[in-house]
């Protein structure tokens, strides 16, 4: 397993898609994920600072995770079968250990806000890294709104924007 972190988030406006990019730690081999808007939305509004008053989906689970006792240790990204990846929550709850199958969508945006590490199996980096246009970002600061064609806040309301007739192209 390899560490990554989010790089930014894109939108291939081939396919009307937000693209969540990481980036192997120390290198620049990076992983594109295609992802549904919800998902894009929550990394974008973490990424960008943006709180509610209420809590979202993911905050929701934070809040209960911690509730119950448990602590995120890492997120794995570990296979990709017929173009859906899948990804693993590995949470300790008083020296057990517990797996739970998870989007990677989902598992990033929990990562985020529990600030845990991210790993991706190394085959996929091999075979997901490709030229992908993002503007670059240090890392650990999220996206670059001055120089990304599409920053958090223009995807954020690309993705409110969106008819839930759009929603149902979004395969995972």
């Amino acid at each position: 397993m390899i560490e990554v972190n989010v790089k930014s988030l894109a939108f291939d406006r081939t396919s009307n898609t937000p693209v969540v990019i990481l980036k192997e730690v120390g290198t620049e081999r990076i992983l594109p994920i295609w992802i549904g808007p919800g998902e894009a939305s929550a990394i974008a509004m973490h990424l960008g600072g943006v709180a509610f008053q209420r809590p979202l989906t993911h905050d929701l689970l934070v809040s209960v995770m911690g509730g119950m006792g448990g602590t995120l240790k890492r997120v794995l990204i570990t296979r990709v079968e017929n173009s859906t990846y899948f990804a693993e929550l590995i949470i300790d709850r008083d020296g057990e250990v517990i797996s739970v199958d998870a989007r990677p969508s989902d598992s990033i945006a929990i990562a985020l806000r529990m600030e845990a590490r991210i790993f991706a199996d190394d085959s996929l980096l091999e075979q997901g890294t490709l030229v992908v246009e993002v503007a670059d970002t240090e890392e650990g600061e999220g996206v670059d709104h001055d120089e990304d064609p599409m920053s958090a806040e223009a995807l954020e309301e690309h993705l409110r924007g969106l008819r839930p007739e759009d929603l149902g192209r979004f395969d995972r």
